[in-house]
């Protein structure tokens, strides 16, 4: 799935741009651009959740469309819970 690239002029301190430009290095980027990608695609999960992605959303619906189609609105007793959690 390709993203939308968005251009933006960022200001570094001086510790950052050695930071972006180890990690352009060791991951032979060509650019500093490919290294705050990269940076962030490595810690951004961290901070801010990605999006599940359609074909995943997808399989979810599947699997509770076919656990509802096979149980219906079906409910346990609290005695039958107690037993599955060994209480």
């Amino acid at each position: 799935m390709a993203q939308e690239m968005i251009s933006a002029r960022v200001n570094l301190n001086s510790y950052v741009n050695k930071v972006l430009g180890i990690v352009k290095l060791k991951y032979d980027l060509k650019d500093k651009s490919e290294a705050i990608n990269k940076f962030v695609e490595m810690y951004g999960e961290d901070i801010v959740e990605k999006g599940a992605s359609e074909e995943y959303t997808k399989k979810v619906m599947k699997v509770a469309d076919d656990h509802f189609e096979k149980y219906g609105n079906r409910r346990m007793s609290k005695k039958d819970l107690d037993l599955l959690f060994d209480k």
